[in-house]
């Protein structure tokens, strides 16, 4: 999701270690969180610089970037952006925002009528019930309309360095089950209780960016021949790709 022209706001923003508020992980062996250590070290291995695909400034526009990315790709996100945080600055500008021109302003996005309704909503309590401010806690993000825990995630992961969870996409539900990390086929919520039990909590925010590089770059949705790629062809244990090279 979440190339960026973050504008480094990490210096503006402490760095924060969150405790789980959520209930028990999954149990993992140490075996398979063993495997995961290594996978990840990897990753890191092929991409070394892990970012948010996002483009923004700051928290509100991270924030407003990752509702508009729900069903579209980050690439159509970051070109509506570019006019749109010019046109709208701050959360004010938002919030007084005719309706109709912000749907025409997002309409590329797709569901834009929904996610012009959201972003206003969303600017309209962010100013009165924070002050102005996007609210660094899950739970007062996900009060905001069109602030899922995905985008809960981003933001708090990307904007504040609170690792809460883990985003879990296209990319990171489609690699989480290549790699047999999990058995959940479509619960995002499960996948992410997995990935939170096997991989170290600092890691979490990074972990999503890395699946999704390594997912753009060589383990895509759809492959007419097997990928010939170190960390597929080593951890992509329940990969179609697998049999594809079992079967020469």
């Amino acid at each position: 999701m979440c190339l960026i022209t973050q504008k480094d706001s990490s210096a503006f923003f402490p760095i924060f270690i969150t405790m789980l508020k959520e209930k028990s992980l999954t149990r993992k062996t140490a075996q398979q969180k063993e495997r995961a250590r290594e996978l990840l070290g990897k990753l890191y291995e092929y991409y070394p610089n892990p970012y948010c695909a996002l483009n923004y400034t700051n928290p509100f526009e991270l924030l407003v970037a990752t509702i508009l990315s729900a069903q579209c790709t980050d690439v159509r996100v970051n070109i509506v952006t570019e006019s749109l945080f010019r046109n709208y600055p701050t959360p004010q500008a938002f919030a007084h925002a005719d309706l109709q021109e912000l749907e025409e302003a997002v309409r590329s996005t797709g569901f834009y009528r929904n996610k012009a309704r959201a972003i206003k909503e969303t600017a309209q309590r962010v100013i009165s019930e924070f002050k102005g401010e996007v609210p660094r806690t899950m739970d007062d993000l996900l009060s905001l309309r069109g602030a899922a825990r995905k985008t809960a995630n981003v933001v708090l992961g990307n904007a504040f360095g609170i690792n809460a969870g883990v985003v879990v996409d296209t990319h990171v539900k489609r690699l989480s089950n290549r790699f047999g990390l999990t058995r959940h086929k479509s619960n995002t919520d499960k996948i992410e209780q997995d990935l939170m039990a096997l991989f170290p909590q600092e890691e979490w925010t990074n972990l999503s960016h890395l699946f999704i590089m390594h997912g753009r770059a060589a383990c895509k949705a759809r492959f007419a021949k097997a990928p010939d790629h170190e960390i597929c062809r080593t951890f992509g244990i329940k990969c179609e790709c697998q049999k594809m090279r079992d079967n020469g």
